[in-house]
């Protein structure tokens, strides 16, 4: 298998890359920047999306795994003291379709503009704000009007991104088995003429959400860590992605709920 390693920057971060190729030297696993199989993070959940949109058109073919370096790493199953271990595993396994692996769905963001159609993917969320002044939109869902929003903006998160901004807005942690995604309101202004839900939706697949913002508004977007300025946009439709689905390497189980429990509330069952 052919692998590659992207790191945070940070020393302990460079030392645990230097020693995994080191590694991986040793057991004759070649490394591939452009067309790897398995990709190491090693970092934070940062480093995580880093590696998820540097290959974001390559999802089919590749699986991630992390270490985390930090205080909280939700992506990662693996600490700094088990690279040997994870290593060891790693090199293990000799071909693609050898890894054990769970597929978590991702969010899907078509951007719609005069010039045309533009699609992205998002790990965690998409986020659309307004600049200067409130974001005033409609939404649809399911191509039938919903609500009239204004506030500072809108989060539509997948199911593995349910615990990073969702969670501070309110918004319920799904278990990433599940194909949907989340509608979270930022900061919403409810009057005679602004009436929105006043809480999270979730959306199963094959449903999807249109954002039709007032023309000529200046906004923030994001995917995930990526923002982008833009005022040209005329809808934003948000849906599960039909056909694609991010991979992580298992080498051992690590159940979602554990992940939470630790995450959360600090409670390491031993």
């Amino acid at each position: 298998m052919k692998y590659n390693v992207i790191e945070r920057g940070d020393d302990i971060s460079k030392g645990l890359t230097e020693r995994f190729h080191a590694l991986a030297a040793k057991q004759g696993m070649p490394r591939d920047e452009d067309h790897p199989d398995i990709v190491l993070s090693i970092g934070g959940d940062g480093t995580m999306l880093q590696a998820f949109h540097k290959y974001v058109d390559k999802l089919d073919h590749i699986a991630f795994v992390g270490i985390h370096t930090g205080h909280l790493g939700f992506f990662a199953d693996w600490k700094p003291d088990e690279l040997d271990h994870l290593a060891s595993l790693m090199f293990s396994v000799t071909t693609p379709a050898e890894l054990q692996v769970v597929r978590y769905p991702v969010v899907e963001i078509e951007i719609t503009t005069d010039k045309g159609v533009e699609t992205h993917l998002a790990l965690n969320e998409f986020t659309i704000r307004g600049i200067e002044v409130s974001l005033v939109a409609r939404l649809h869902v399911n191509d039938e009007m919903f609500e009239m929003f204004r506030g500072d903006g809108i989060c539509i998160s997948s199911p593995a991104g349910s615990t990073a901004y969702n969670k501070s807005l309110g918004g319920a942690m799904v278990h990433p088995s599940l194909e949907a995604i989340q509608i979270a309101e930022i900061a919403s202004i409810n009057n005679r003429v602004y009436r929105t839900l006043g809480s999270s939706m979730i959306l199963p697949k094959h449903h999807h959400c249109d954002i039709y913002p007032k023309a000529q508004q200046n906004m923030l977007l994001s995917l995930d860590h990526l923002y982008m300025q833009r005022a040209d946009v005329v809808s934003i439709r948000c849906r599960v992605a039909s056909n694609v689905k991010v991979k992580f390497a298992r080498f051992r189980p690590f159940p979602f709920w554990n992940r939470v429990r630790e995450a959360f509330v600090g409670l390491e069952v031993k």
